[in-house]
């Protein structure tokens, strides 16, 4: 199998990390994405492998994978999210875009069924530090085959304050 990162057992998403992740501030100035956009049915993509795989091509092509991607989701309709794919130059065919901002992100782990519970979580946390969340992003780290392959299913929510 051609594998899309040097550090995946699957070929597909790496082994996620959590550490770096978890209960940190972060800054982003003018981090380069590929947005993109996913139609759903109360936030359960329909069209999500057709749109990564189309957009992977771009990005492969333009030879722009960033050393270690990240995906985040705008889940901004029950019917559909904008995702940003973090990429390392302009990508050719695509819709570029720039993320700025702070942010405080947490880890969660388990069931993608409890997201409104961690996003109750989340804005506690936010609370807890005396900050208000602006926005929301999500960052799905595996797809679900390969949370099946590592056993464990993460999901890092990133709150703009």
């Amino acid at each position: 199998m051609d594998k899309l990162y040097d550090n995946s057992e699957t070929g597909c998403c790496p082994r996620f990390d959590p550490t770096p992740w978890d209960e940190k501030e972060i800054i982003f100035k003018n981090k380069l994405f590929l947005k993109d956009y996913v139609r759903s049915i109360f936030h359960i993509p329909l069209n999500f492998g057709a749109v990564m795989k189309r957009d992977m091509e771009k990005i492969k092509g333009a030879d722009a994978l960033a050393k270690k991607p990240f995906m985040l989701s705008d889940e901004k309709s029950v019917w559909g999210s904008d995702i940003y794919i973090e990429v390392s130059t302009q990508v050719p065919g695509a819709e570029m875009t720039t993320i700025s901002g702070k942010f405080l992100t947490k880890v969660f782990e388990g069931e993608y069924k409890n997201m409104g519970k961690w996003v109750g979580e989340m804005r506690e946390y936010v609370k807890a530090k005396g900050k208000a969340v602006k926005k929301m992003y999500f960052f799905y780290t595996t797809c679900p085959s390969c949370a099946k392959y590592y056993g464990k299913s993460y999901t890092v929510i990133l709150a703009e304050i």
